[in-house]
Formats: structure tokens, C-alpha cells, sequence
């Protein structure tokens, strides 16, 4: 039996991460016999969001206090941890720059492999200073070099695989879809639908002021925007000035947001930049046709413009809102765009998916 270790920062969240660990680690423990460990930060209790395999092995590390502490207790905990598992394989899931030192704190005991799920971009924010710039390259240049000591460093698209130039142990694996629903959605309900946290990398101002654009052209639409709600994002106010306020609803996370994508007619997504995107492919799966700026990365990957949904230039606040008319005013084309979105998503399915990391693991197992 494989034995496995994934070592992130928590499981009790309700962000994208979270969700994959979910279904790849309980597709390995429940259809592949892995026993698979996965250990977390100061999670004193572990209250998932999603749902993860009951067979699944789940550890611990405080790493609270200063610096110092921090660093200690993270070091000795993995150690002891990876010490009493004896794992055939580890897995780094944690995005921070910490998380690209575990092949010096470990050594080369068991082979390590780092999935990255996120584009360096997320270091981007706006306004940022001529200092943060800098700090932003050196710690990039820091993870550029940590990350050839990895035995394999995985991304999610092709695109991300620009950002990690000259490493020769690079491979792209994309996440698996969250779920496959034995109905699809009608696409006759008046409602568009986008997903994730309030912040500037999901561009909810954009996606807000290409919504008022929308109003103008119709009257009876609705946008609902799922994810934590963060008031210093000020949406609701942004809302309330586009004069759209009783045309679009926030509201939080929910673990049964399949329902209400099955509920929507189109999928918009105006992010920045992206990892990859998961919300898409969760979309498409209940045939929703899906609209998306070509952020860096993940939607040309995932979309075929024309086919399954429409790619809109970056930034094109204007063609975000014209993308949107479009489908909205022409049934035949939404239609067809979702029964084509549901078939081409097959792809991510994690029977598709899962395979590529089991070859991947056996290859490296010593």
C-alpha cells in the first residue's frame, strides 16, 4: 500500500485548495487503497468544510508565537510527523514561501513533490510600492531556486508553467472537478452566477461596473455573487452608486453551492488572476456556459471560446458586459453553449484526473 503525506496549511477552510485536497486525497484513500496522512497548522479541531475521506489520517502542528517559536515548532513538528508516518511520497500543498524549504528541513529521506495553485500574480496588489515590488522578486527569486530542489514541482496550466522558468521537473496536472450532477441546468432562470472571495484578485469591481452596463440593456437579470464577504471591499456601496443594488445579492460561502449553480443560467468570472479557475469547470459540470476575462491563468485552458463560453480580453470591462448581453438575449446559444460546456468538462473528471497523479507517484517512489 502507498503511503502518502500531504502537508498544507488547513482543511477547515472553504477556499479552492481545500476543496481539491478533499477530492484527491479521498479518491486516493477510497478507489486507489492509499493510505494517505495529511497534516495542517493549528487546527486544534479539524471541522472540515468539504467533505474528506473518513479513512484519512489527519494531523496537526501548533505554530503560534513569535518568529523564533514559529519556525521551531514548524520545523520539529514536520519532522516528527514525517518520522511516524514513513511516507513513500509527500506532497507540499501550502503556497507560501515556507512550504519551498521542506526539501532542506526534511532532506532527502522520501521523495517531495510541491503543487503550486496559484500564480505568482497573488503577490499583486493594487497600489503596491516601489519597496513591495522589490520584496515581491526576491522572494520569487528565492522560490525559483527552493523549488529545484523538489522532486517534482506540478502546476496547473500551461500558462502557470511561464512563471517557473528553467526547471526540468516541471508538469502540469490539472485540478479535478468537484463534482459531475446527474442534471444539468435549464439555463431559462434569469440569473448569473460567480463565485468566490470578495478581493482584488477576484475583480468583483470590474465584474460590478460590467454589471451595470448590463442593466441598462435589461431589466430583469439577477447577479448573485457567492464567497466571504469582506466589507472593506465596500461592494455593496459600489453597488448601491452603480445604482444596481436590486439587481445583484452577496452572499457567503455555502457547501452546497452545486444547487445553486444548477439554479443560474450563466457563469460569469472577472478575476485578475487565477491559479487555474476551478469555479469554471464546476460550472461547466452543470452545464452552465461560462464568461471569463483571459486572466493569467487557467480560463483559455478551460474555455473554448465560441464552443463552451466566451473569453473577453483582459480588463475589457465593456466586453465583459457585451459577453453578457450576448447570452442573455439568445437562448439558442446559451443552450448550446452549456450542453457543450457539460461534454468538454469530462476532461477534469478525477477518473481522468487522478490517474496522471498515480503515475506520477509511482515513478517516484523509492
Amino acid at each position: 500500500m502507498t503511503k502518502i503525506l500531504y502537508i498544507t496549511n488547513g482543511i477547515n477552510g472553504a477556499g479552492g485548495l481545500e476543496r481539491v485536497l478533499a477530492i484527491k486525497t479521498s479518491y486516493l484513500s477510497e478507489k486507489l487503497n492509499y493510505e494517505v496522512h495529511i497534516v495542517s497548522l493549528n487546527e486544534t479541531q479539524f471541522n472540515p468544510f468539504y467533505t474528506f475521506s473518513p479513512d484519512i489520517h489527519l494531523h496537526s502542528i501548533m505554530v503560534k508565537g513569535n518568529l523564533f517559536n514559529y519556525i521551531w515548532n514548524y520545523i520539529f513538528g514536520l519532522k516528527r510527523i514525517s518520522k511516524q508516518v514513513q511516507p513513500d511520497i509527500i506532497s507540499v500543498c501550502d503556497d507560501g514561501l515556507k512550504g519551498f524549504f521542506l526539501p532542506i528541513i526534511l532532506g532527502n529521506k522520501f521523495p517531495i513533490i510541491y503543487e503550486r495553485h496559484i500564480s505568482k500574480e497573488v503577490e499583486n496588489t493594487k497600489g503596491d510600492s516601489f519597496l513591495k515590488k522589490k520584496s515581491n522578486q526576491l522572494k520569487w527569486s528565492i522560490m525559483t531556486t527552493l523549488a529545484k530542489k523538489f522532486d517534482a514541482f506540478v502546476v496547473l496550466t500551461k500558462g502557470n508553467i511561464k512563471e517557473w522558468p528553467n526547471l526540468h521537473h516541471l508538469k502540469v496536472i490539472p485540478n479535478p472537478t468537484s463534482f459531475y450532477p446527474e442534471q444539468s441546468a435549464t439555463l431559462n432562470n434569469k440569473k448569473v452566477i460567480a463565485v468566490g472571495k470578495q478581493g482584488y484578485q477576484k475583480g468583483y469591481d470590474q465584474l460590478l461596473s460590467a454589471w451595470g452596463i448590463v442593466c441598462k440593456e435589461n431589466s430583469d437579470w439577477e447577479l448573485e455573487i457567492y464567497g466571504k464577504i469582506e466589507p472593506k471591499e465596500n461592494l455593496q456601496e459600489l453597488a448601491t452608486q452603480l445604482g444596481i443594488q436590486n439587481r445583484v445579492s452577496f452572499y457567503p460561502p455555502t457547501s452546497s453551492i452545486e444547487e445553486k449553480y444548477l439554479e443560474a443560467s450563466i457563469y460569469v468570472m472577472s478575476s485578475r488572476f487565477e491559479g487555474f479557475g476551478m469555479v469554471l469547470i464546476e460550472a461547466m459540470s452543470c452545464g452552465l456556459p461560462c464568461i471569463s476575462f483571459d486572466c493569467p491563468h487557467g480560463p483559455k485552458d478551460i474555455i473554448q471560446t465560441g464552443e463552451d463560453g466566451i473569453i473577453v480580453a483582459n480588463y475589457d470591462i465593456k466586453g465583459l458586459a457585451e459577453a453578457l448581453i450576448e447570452l442573455i438575449n439568445d437562448e439558442t446559444t446559451r443552450k448550446r453553449m452549456g450542453a457543450n460546456a457539460r461534454e468538454n468538462v469530462r476532461r477534469y473528471l478525477p477518473e481522468s484526473i487522478m490517474p496522471l497523479w498515480e503515475d506520477l507517484f509511482q515513478n517516484l517512489k523509492k
